[in-house]
């Protein structure tokens, strides 16, 4: 059992921002940003892969919603999503979750990015579109 699924489930208290039947939003304890917010799904599954797409769905149809909430909240104009899946990909809770981490005087989430180059895209092309039936 994860933090997150102690928080669904009322057993440790959050802030929360928002709630329907598939999804929970609430601030981030260990903000990077005041009004980071997690956006995470009911459905108790560790990685985005691993999501029904009906909890796909709900994610999809809110995350917009909320991040303008927050934006209105802290005055913010830019911002992140951020979301992770594997412990190398920097994962801590294995339980899906969005960041939504505003921009907000000069705090916020620093993003090193070091691009690559596209090697063989039409054949990684067709690899994904077989993948996906």
């Amino acid at each position: 059992m994860t933090l997150f699924d102690k928080i669904i489930d009322g057993e440790i208290p959050c802030h929360r921002v928002y709630e329907d039947d598939q999804v929970l939003a609430f601030l981030d304890i260990n903000p990077l940003s005041p009004g980071h917010t997690l956006v995470i799904p009911k459905e108790r599954r560790a990685y985005l892969h691993e999501l029904s797409d009906a909890s796909g769905a709900a994610l999809g149809r809110v995350l917009p919603r909320i991040a303008r909430a927050v934006l209105a909240a802290t005055g913010a104009t830019a911002y992140n999503v951020l979301q992770n899946n594997g412990p190398t990909a920097h994962q801590a809770i294995f339980h899906v979750h969005f960041h939504i981490i505003p921009k907000v005087d000069g705090r916020g989430l620093g993003v090193g990015w070091v691009p690559g180059r596209l090697e063989d895209g039409p054949g990684l092309a067709a690899s994904i579109r077989a993948a996906l039936g």
